[in-house]
């Protein structure tokens, strides 16, 4: 099978370097070092489109990955990673996780239980260590994914990832060609 993802260069995206103390990536660096990852945090220009991240990024939109922080009962979340390309089955995600109600928390909640704004959140640096569920079509990849802070995006190696944080990994997501039209074929 011809894998068309196309690799990353260092001419795609400058690097964003770390400033020390007042890098805006500061607790993704740390967390990162602290679980033995290898990240490479790169500018993030704005996007008008999943295609267009991708495209800047030179990637495919199945191998940005989206963070999503998912409020259970009470006081508990997890994270769900999500390939750009899909979205959350929230029917799936209940029975991995074995619950009956799933839902986004409110943009406040969110920030308190993870530390990051909506569009920054990432497992890694958040203020607590929730729980990580990731869709199995992430295994094997070089992903992109947020980097703790706006105009900020991190690559790594998706395995590296999981296994960092002993993820539970399955089917937990579903085609998004429905929802928002024909995507390009990886």
């Amino acid at each position: 099978m011809h894998d068309e993802r196309i690799l990353v260069t260092d001419d795609v995206t400058p690097l964003a370097p770390d400033t020390g103390a007042d890098d805006p990536s500061r607790r993704v660096r740390d967390a990162a070092a602290e679980r033995g990852l290898d990240i490479e945090v790169r500018v993030s220009p704005r996007a008008a489109s999943l295609e267009e991240a991708a495209e800047l990024r030179g990637i495919s939109p199945a191998d940005i990955v989206k963070t999503l922080v998912v409020k259970g009962r009470g006081d508990h979340y997890l994270f769900a990673l999500v390939p750009g390309d899909r979205a959350i089955s929230w029917a799936k995600l209940r029975a991995a996780v074995g619950v009956n109600r799933l839902r986004l928390p409110e943009p406040h909640l969110a920030l308190e239980a993870t530390g990051y704004e909506r569009g920054t959140i990432v497992p890694l640096g958040s203020t607590t260590a929730w729980p990580v569920y990731a869709d199995e079509r992430i295994r094997g990849r070089r992903v992109s994914m947020g980097a703790g802070a706006h105009g900020r995006t991190m690559f790594l190696d998706a395995d590296a990832l999981l296994d960092a944080y002993d993820a539970t990994v399955g089917d937990i997501t579903d085609p998004i060609e429905g929802i928002r039209g024909e995507l390009p074929k990886q």
